[in-house]
């Protein structure tokens, strides 16, 4: 598995060949607070990078999820449905959002794990 990649807006991505797996990073959930509901893309659906893609919401807020990349949703995590708040217990794992075929496996744009960790510490 590739190096997870972050964004700005602190979505994470994770490649294997064309496929990129999404989801939100633990100090996006942190921030949030306990999880709710999630709306996620149909299967199918192309979507393109920086372009609404789903929406979390918590006892707190909703949120717009940004896709990281371009590319064609080929799955979405059918445990989210029933059990919105596996994003609060792993969010970095097995509560990920979507896969995605990318157009462009290309994630240079993105930020490094330890980029991530610091735009995180300069943001507070």
């Amino acid at each position: 598995m590739s190096e997870r990649k972050y964004t700005k807006q602190h979505e994470w991505i994770s490649v294997e060949g064309d496929v990129g797996t999404i989801g939100i990073s633990e100090h996006a959930q942190d921030q949030l607070g306990d999880v709710v509901f999630v709306e996620l893309p149909a299967v199918g659906k192309k979507l393109e990078a920086n372009a609404e893609m789903a929406v979390v919401e918590s006892n707190k807020a909703a949120s717009d999820v940004y896709a990281p990349v371009s590319g064609e949703v080929v799955e979405v995590n059918p445990q989210l449905e029933d059990r919105p708040e596996l994003i609060n217990e792993s969010a970095e794992d097995k509560g990920w959002l979507v896969k995605l075929r990318l157009s462009d496996t290309s994630t240079d744009s993105l930020m490094s794990a330890a980029d991530y960790q610091n735009f995180i510490k300069n943001e507070s």
